[in-house]
């Protein structure tokens, strides 16, 4: 059966643009939600937000106009960057919903064509075949054995056969096609679809939180509180020295705001959508923000063979007739039994192939066939692929009420049905042997007769004929080897999950220096292993063959319970299992089929696994530079809580060294610090050299945070320093905050540059490729240089001009304050050089 024979033409271009114009897109579209609205409401919800409105009213009540004015200002800055971040982060998730957009086939203009499932229109010819999703409600005009799955919408898990003389002649919207093929003409579109319908209750469900996303919240949640508690111990103890409710307030304001790190949740949202959009750039489409968390912990990658670590260009190479007994190369000169292997060979495929076996037997059979037969049969009945291992069977009949049985599968499940003596068997044997030791992917081929039309319930029931074998090549990639050594460099283990045989695995294996090559177990075998055995095989095997569903989805349970995560591919229906336990489901873009798909958490675009190591890679330094940036952030609202609080607590000379004004000052240089130099770090040299990251629970392990808090201890050491050195040689207060104030900024500027990389000189890391970092240091100390040389505004902020030593001295402070990290790093360096 071939589409021409099929008479059906579809709509035709200017029939699609009619029945868009007048039915619309086919997209569910419920409550409109205004990205812009949203974000602005979450802003008011802000505590930093809050904390300024109110800090901005008492200045206003208390008749400092010129405060309140500034930080009314600040409120719309701070929002402003908010909105920006969170415009970049809406926009990179806008896109990548696009791009991860399910495809379907349909039959425009006698032409079959694929396009984006939000583009179908009332009338197209819809074909939905085993492994897709239906994007549409439509009525079937031609089926072949068609089941679907309809569970999301009737809660029935078993699969329902249909066809157009049926009751029950339609397809619809969300569910799943289970077997076969059909044809339907589209009857509903978006909302008007049964699943459109009922879709209201799908706005009730909102996407779960991942672990380190409810880390970082509690996080915050955690310092919201202690700001709180600390505001009123401060406002008491403000109060009671001064009895001035409105400046106690002010002063408590001032200690709040400096424990808020409010830039951590910006900071993450940030990083992950924008990950997300890089990584969409380089084909990889990232369908849920945890995996670019999980990407950089990768440890295991389950990959297939076919497609994968092979160009999926399945030519026919051989063929081996077994009532000639002997092996013929594909291409050349057919004897009778060879053409009549390759004709049932062909009849045991699709009628209309998407396999590329199948498309290589159907090309064979159009090169071998004196008359093409295949007009004048129709598919009458279908078993598909199924069994372990697994052959799938097809009936077809002309109008003579002649009929072909054709069969075709592994060659363990053909022999395994047909009638065969036991020479015969070792005959095959040797040949499958000779065959699979030089890669090839085999597949027998069978043929029955069967003359009523009750047929048995399983195709392994009938009486078949064994034909003989038809023999694959498809090559390993280019550039296999270099992409296998990527992933043992970065030390991630690579495991072939298979459902071709041990022999033809092994060979491909041994041409790409695959580790573990010369050892294998089978599905059969690794499913009678119990959970001690199971656990110490998949740790010490790399090569898993003739596997199916059950223990595809074993392997991976069996990886996670050995604490590895796991990085899975597959591209079939029976891979959608797996590719859901697994940490990181992989589908392919190109021959993944839509079920695969949705299971997946990760599409590569070009079914290309290089692209798995950029992908790892992103992770990685996303991961990495995401906890730069919080380091960074805790790191410095460490000596700005405590230059705060230590002057006040201990009664000093200058209690109230910082107001709101030059907090909120310090917080719009941190945000873009945080958020947009270490988001656009480039990823560090030894970053794929390293072993991937344990996948705990906590983000920070005590080490990293200590590091963050003795660097924090160390700015703060420098602040107060240079606070009591101008105290001491009798500078006033302007002056002495103008250089405690100078002493951070410049603190600021050093750490951000020496926290570029906790290994790496500041030296090395000047050469990495991120132009705004000059950009942001150079903006941060402009906009310091005139508020401490701009009159109205160093009189604003109560700043007072500085003589150069006093201001080489601030600077010095800031410096030292942050450069010995650097001797810190000079240490691991040569530690590791030493060992």
């Amino acid at each position: 059966m071939t589409l021409n024979n099929l008479d059906i033409k579809g709509l035709s271009s200017k029939e699609v643009t009619e029945a868009r114009q007048r039915y619309g897109a086919n997209s569910l579209t419920y409550k409109k939600e205004n990205g812009f609205i949203d974000a602005l409401k979450s802003i008011v919800k802000e505590p930093m937000v809050i904390l300024l409105l109110v800090t901005a009213a008492i200045y206003f009540i208390s008749g400092k106009n010129g405060d309140g004015f500034f930080l009314a200002s600040a409120v719309i800055l701070v929002s402003g960057i908010s909105l920006y971040q969170d415009s970049r982060s809406r926009n990179a998730l806008d896109k990548l919903k696009d791009y991860s957009q399910p495809t379907c086939k349909v039959i425009r203009d006698g032409v079959i064509v694929e396009i984006k499932s939000g583009d179908l229109v009332i009338g197209d010819c819809l074909i939905v075949e085993e492994g897709t999703s239906v994007s549409a409600d439509g009525v079937i005009i031609q089926s072949n054995d068609f089941s679907v799955n309809e569970s999301i919408l009737t809660g029935e898990s078993l699969p329902v056969y249909k066809d157009k003389s049926t009751t029950d002649n339609t397809i619809l919207r969300g569910t799943t096609v289970a077997g076969g093929l059909a044809i339907a003409r589209v009857t509903a579109i978006g909302n008007k679809t049964r699943l459109g319908a009922i879709g209201k209750s799908l706005e009730a469900i909102t996407e779960e939180k991942t672990p380190l996303e409810l880390q970082i919240n509690n996080f915050v949640k955690k310092m919201v509180v202690a700001g709180a508690i600390v505001f009123i111990i401060v406002w008491a103890i403000n109060y009671t020295h001064s009895r001035n409710l409105t400046d106690s307030l002010i002063k408590a304001l001032t200690l709040a705001m400096s424990i808020l790190p409010e830039e951590i949740p910006v900071a993450f949202t940030s990083f992950m959508a924008l990950g997300a959009w890089r990584l969409m750039k380089m084909g990889i489409v990232v369908k849920q923000m945890k995996t670019v968390e999980t990407l950089g912990s990768a440890s295991v990658i389950c990959t297939d063979k076919t497609g994968t670590i092979t160009e999926n260009k399945m030519s026919l190479a051989k063929v081996f007739a077994l009532e000639s007994g002997k092996i013929t190369d594909a291409g050349g000169t057919y004897d009778e039994p060879e053409r009549k292997l390759i004709r049932v060979a062909m009849w045991a495929s699709e009628p209309i192939p998407f396999d590329p076996m199948e498309i290589a037997l159907h090309e064979a059979y159009a090169k071998t066939a004196v008359t093409d037969e295949r007009p004048r049969y129709k598919m009458v009945h279908e078993y598909p692929l199924g069994g372990k291992p697994p052959m799938m069977t097809h009936l077809f009949e002309n109008e003579n009420n002649e009929r072909i049985i054709a069969a075709k599968g592994a060659p363990e499940a053909i022999m395994k049905v047909a009638d065969l003596d036991e020479i015969q068997i070792q005959q095959l044997q040797t040949t499958i042997n000779a065959l699979a030791s030089e890669g090839y992917r085999i597949l027998a081929v069978a043929e029955a007769h069967f003359a009523g039309n009750n047929f048995p319930a399983t195709q392994q029931e009938f009486e078949f004929g064994f034909k003989g074998l038809v023999a694959f090549y498809d090559p390993p990639k280019k550039n296999i080897k270099a992409v296998l050594e990527t992933f043992y460099k970065a030390g991630i283990t690579v495991k072939i999950v298979t459902g071709d045989n041990a022999a033809t695995t092994a060979a491909i294996a041994r041409q790409i220096d695959f580790k573990g090559a010369d050892k294998c177990i089978s599905g059969d075998e690794l499913m009678e292993l119990d959970s001690n055995q199971l656990g110490h095989s998949v740790q010490k095997l790399n090569i898993f063959t003739r596997m199916y569903p059950d223990t595809k989805l074993r392997i991976i349970n069996a990886l996670k319970s050995q604490q590895e995560i796991v990085a899975m591919t597959g591209d079939g229906v029976n891979d959608g299992p797996a590719l859901k336990a697994a940490h990181i489901g992989i589908a392919m873009g190109k021959k993944g089929t839509e079920i695969a798909r949705q299971a997946a958490s990760l599409i590569l675009l070009e079914d290309d696994l290089s692209k798995m190591t950029d992908a790892v890679a992103m992770g990685r330094r996303i991961y990495t530079n995401l906890k730069k940036a919080i380091q960074y952030i805790i790191s410095i609202h460490i000596p700005i809580i405590l230059t705060v609080f230590i002057p006040l607590a201990l009664d000093w000379i200058y209690p109230n060294i910082f107001s709101p004004v030059h907090i909120i000052f310090l917080e719009l240089i941190m945000g873009p610090t945080c958020s947009i130099i270490y988001e656009n770090e480039p990823m560090e040299k030894n970053t794929m050299l390293q072993k991937p990251r344990p996948f705990t629970t906590t983000f920070f392990n005590w080490k990293e945070l200590a590091t963050s808090v003795v660097q924090g201890l160390m700015i703060t050491a420098g602040t107060l320093a240079t606070y009591q050195w101008a105290v001491k040689v009798g500078l006033n207060e302007p002056q002495t905050r103008t250089m405690v104030f100078t002493c951070l900024i410049a603190a600021n500027v050093l750490l951000t540059l020496v926290n570029r990389s906790f290994y790496y000189s500041v030296f090395t890391t000047l050469k990495y490729k991120n132009n705004l970092v000059l950009l942001i240091i150079g903006i941060t100390i402009i906009v310091t240089g005139l508020l401490l040389y701009v009159k109205p505004l160093s009189v604003f902020f109560g700043f007072a001009s500085l003589s150069l030593f006093q201001l080489a001295f601030a600077f010095g402070s800031g410096f030292i304050s942050v450069a010995w990290y650097e001797i810190v790093k000079w240490r691991k360096r040569r530690t590791k050089q030493l060992s």
